[in-house]
């Protein structure tokens, strides 16, 4: 499990103490349920956030890791139509650069 799922496991488990305890009291209110929902979310939303940009940075360090190595041994050119029509760029003239692979 993740630093970020684990935190939001926490907030989770503290937000239903909290409605367990106010409902125990008899003040657990729609407006309370909003705002412990609102607090989950919020959380929720870091979390995916720190993970996103967590993934990024790991996936940036493997691709910089791999360009360092020999990246050009057995790159090949390939030139590719264009997409907007089947013999390349609607002119005729495909100027796009070449496609690495």
């Amino acid at each position: 499990m993740s630093v970020h799922s684990e935190r939001l496991a926490e907030v989770v488990a503290a937000t239903v103490e909290v409605a367990a305890e106010s409902g125990s009291a008899g003040v657990f209110t729609g407006e309370v349920a909003q705002a412990l929902a609102a607090v989950v979310g919020k959380m929720a939303d870091r979390a995916v956030d720190a993970a996103e940009l967590s993934g990024f940075v790991s996936g940036w360090q493997e691709a910089i890791e791999a360009v360092g190595e020999d990246a050009s041994a057995g790159a090949q050119v390939v030139r590719m139509a264009s997409w907007g029509s089947p013999g390349g760029s609607p002119s005729g003239n495909d100027s796009s650069p070449p496609r690495v692979r």
